[in-house]
């Protein structure tokens, strides 16, 4: 099963990246650039949901 999440960039004074993932509370990172924003999402967002699997919590609805 694959998944899908918006995720919000939002370009930071000093420089960088910090993303919001607005479909589960709390999974915030940030990336120095554009790509390791994006990457640091996707890597966020695999471990939030393997934290709730893990935890027998469902998945927050989209």
């Amino acid at each position: 099963m694959s998944l899908s999440y918006k995720i919000l960039l939002k370009p930071e004074p000093e420089g960088g990246f910090t993303v919001n993932v607005p479909a589960l509370p709390g999974c915030i990172t940030y990336g120095s650039d554009l790509e390791e924003a994006k990457a640091n999402a996707r890597e966020a967002i695999e471990l939030y949901i393997e934290s709730l699997t893990e935890h027998a919590i469902q998945l927050p609805l989209m």
